[in-house]
């Protein structure tokens, strides 16, 4: 057993504190963490976003622009992996012998005022990170959250209630999840990503080990995933899923409109049935995931059961934007081949009697997409259509040879009967679906980056078609959520 990180800063108390980037969905949470904890908080982002009003609700001091002047008076500032090194607020600092910590820094010293409870994984943490908050709160148990998404049933993707639980996204994209002192954690799955970070695939998995080792409190891992499945291994683990050797076996599922029903299984005894207002399989397992760590502290199953069947979602995960004459638009964050098969999975065996399942999907990251692009070849097969754009850069730098393109030859030659659109403009791409979409089709439209408002776009342009007043004005706040 590896020793569990130690917190950076004593945020016990009172502190006067800075976030650099304040308007990102990570940092944005931990500022209003900090605020509500009671110190003094500002923050600094380049430009206004719909995010910041939240922040300066929560009594946090924001400045539109960076300047050195910010960090003067400050205990500490904090900055995430979008931050470069040479920002003025990160320089000035250092010049002053300021503490400069990373997120990861700032997030462990949070959680270690509590017991803390994190989900880690390659994908389904930000809903299975919500649902095991909103179990915890159903038990009475106050616990805070930091989450990288908002939770519908909360309006925010961030609380601190001064209770004994913290429940936590713990991500691994910047090693985040391997500074975090934890009671236990969620290992939803682990799948290849990040390579800019890790260099090697293998890299990943001794990422996820040494995490899992550092942990002294309960491991629940997904059985099913190959990838958990590898690093639980080495580890005394708590396992969920529909494998029959599962500790908490997902049995008799039953889909519905927009919903499953499941019964679980502990141990091979009955706990009893579930009802989930959510599509899809992976939701299941999510689902499962945070009962089966409720159950594990002591969370009553009936009361675990009660929460999941109130789940309202997180924003951006299949989320309905809009039905327009019979289509129905839906919004996804999914950008790894993994989450894109299961969400079009979910359209697929939802229930709602769709006629066509049409993907729309836009790679993310000129690094991400030179090493994974023949990882997509299957990820599209529940889709009807399949349309792709050109790549979204999210600040990373356009190789040669390296282009959406790709990603139709891989679906292409791997299924050579697939109608694949090449659409890598927006303009054409929105003129395409306006008149392509016809009654009974569900588009679901996925990436992490300026493809979250092509639902307002599409539906805007097909009221143009039939001749009515636009109700969409501008696009604003067109950015990475990743």
């Amino acid at each position: 057993m590896s020793a569990a990180p130690s917190a950076p800063l004593d945020l016990s108390e009172p502190r006067s504190l800075h976030v650099v980037g304040v308007g990102g969905p990570g940092m944005s949470a931990i500022a209003i963490v900090l605020a509500e904890m009671g110190h003094t908080v500002s923050g600094s982002d380049m430009r206004e976003r719909t995010v910041l009003d939240r922040v300066r609700a929560a009594g946090v001091e924001v400045h539109v622009g960076h300047s050195r002047s910010l960090v003067h008076g400050r205990d500490a500032i904090t900055w995430s992996t979008a931050i470069p090194e040479r920002n003025i607020e990160r320089d000035e600092a250092d010049q002053l012998g300021v503490l400069s910590m990373h997120r990861s820094g700032m997030l462990a010293s949070i959680c270690a005022l509590t017991k803390s409870l994190a989900v880690a994984g390659t994908h389904g943490k930000t809903s299975t990170t919500s649902m095991l908050m909103l179990i915890l709160a159903e038990a009475g148990l106050r616990p805070g959250f930091v989450i990288g998404g908002d939770v519908t049933d909360m309006g925010t993707g961030a609380q601190w209630t001064g209770g004994e639980w913290l429940v936590v996204e713990a991500d691994e994209s910047d090693g985040t999840h391997l500074q975090l002192p934890l009671h236990g954690t969620i290992l939803t799955n682990v799948e290849i990503d990040h390579l800019d970070y890790y260099g090697t695939p293998e890299a990943i998995f001794d990422g996820f080990d040494r995490y899992l080792s550092q942990i002294e409190g309960p491991k629940v891992v997904c059985i099913d995933d190959p990838g958990a499945a590898r690093v639980a291994q080495r580890h005394d683990v708590i396992t969920y899923g529909t494998a029959a050797g599962a500790d908490f076996r997902i049995v008799s599922v039953r889909p519905g409109s927009a919903s499953f029903v499941f019964d679980v299984l502990h141990h091979g005894e009955l706990l009893g049935e579930v009802s989930l207002p959510l599509r899809g399989m992976h939701n299941v397992r999510n689902a499962t995931a945070a009962l089966a760590m409720a159950v594990t502290i002591g969370v009553p199953f009936a009361t675990a059961v009660a929460a999941l069947a109130k789940f309202g979602g997180v924003a951006r995960r299949f989320d309905i934007r809009g039905v327009d004459a019979g289509v129905t638009l839906v919004d996804c964050y999914a950008h790894l081949p993994g989450e894109i098969a299961a969400d079009l999975a979910a359209a697929r065996g939802s229930g709602d009697g769709w006629k066509r399942v049409v993907a729309v999907f836009q790679p993310n990251r000129f690094n991400r997409m030179a090493v994974m692009w023949p990882d997509y070849r299957d990820a599209f097969v529940d889709a009807d259509v399949v349309v792709l754009t050109d790549i979204y850069a999210s600040g990373t730098t356009p190789i040669p040879g390296i282009t959406g393109k790709l990603l139709v030859n891989a679906v292409l030659d791997a299924n050579p009967r697939s109608r694949v659109v090449w659409m890598p403009g927006r303009t054409e791409l929105v003129e395409f679906l306006a008149r392509e979409l016809r009654e009974g089709d569900v588009c679901v439209s996925m990436g992490c980056g300026d493809i979250a408002v092509l639902p307002d776009e599409v539906m805007a342009r097909r009221g143009e078609l039939r001749g009515e007043p636009s109700a969409v004005g501008p696009a604003i706040a067109r950015q990475s959520s990743e």
